[in-house]
């Protein structure tokens, strides 16, 4: 089946679940799925097995294709994360992620000082040397891509496999901040700084001070993205 019609009804059903449209409880019926959509049952049975992985819809036999709750969904999925982030849900997503990178990333920055093998320190001195150039010229996109790197190759470095697990959340709730305009032009001076810090003290294998200057990060983080779900502007730190 063509990728791009899978793609779409997926991007439509979910999406419509997600942003509370189509509410949990709902019985969504193939054949009106078909019609609405206008493509194959094929595209419809690829498409619902996708969002069953997800956790947002289960086939109950003689019934039909049952929307599930919030309670049920892989929160960790990143294309949920992203459709949240698209919705009246953004809010409430950039908290739950903010919160939890804030409890996880200075952790993995202090094992990573620990356990990191020399080729990952040396790539993240080099991607804080890059970021810092990307951020200087007001390379926004050429930065998310660096920062996404950056925090990648500290949650593997740690040598946490779940803590690894996390880089696809961070990637998309990272992704998020840029789309919904919520990056400054030009990043901060500090911000950078603290991101070469970070990648010097796990280099050097400095277990407190990767740790400290990560919280720096989550701490200037939180300050700027709070104001989505608390009102108000963002706070420098």
């Amino acid at each position: 089946m063509p990728p791009s019609l899978h793609t779409r009804v997926t991007e439509d059903v979910g999406r419509s679940i997600v942003d509370g449209t189509v509410p949990a409880g709902t019985v969504l019926l193939s054949d009106e799925i078909e019609r609405r959509q206008g493509v194959s049952r094929s595209v419809i049975r690829e498409a619902i097995r996708v969002l069953g992985s997800m956790g947002l819809v289960e086939s109950v036999k003689r019934v039909g294709i049952r929307v599930l709750p919030p309670a049920s969904w892989n929160a960790y999925d990143p294309t949920i994360i992203r459709w949240r982030l698209l919705g009246p849900g953004k809010g409430e997503q950039l908290r739950s992620l903010t919160e939890l990178r804030s409890a996880v990333e200075p952790m993995a920055a202090e094992l990573a000082a620990r356990h990191a093998a020399a080729s990952v320190s040396a790539d993240l001195l080099d991607v804080a040397e890059l970021m810092r150039t990307a951020g200087d010229t007001g390379d926004l996109t050429q930065f998310l891509e660096l920062d996404i790197r950056f925090h990648r190759l500290v949650l593997r470095g740690s040598g946490n496999e779940m803590f690894a697990k996390l880089d696809g959340a961070v990637a998309a709730v990272l992704s998020g901040r840029t789309d919904l305009g919520l990056m400054p032009d030009h990043p901060h001076e500090n911000t950078l700084q603290l991101h070469a810090e970070v990648a010097e003290a796990i280099s050097g294998a400095q277990p407190q001070k990767a740790r400290e200057a990560m919280e720096l990060i989550m701490r200037r983080t939180y300050a700027e993205v709070q104001p989505t779900w608390a009102g108000g502007s963002a706070s420098a730190l």
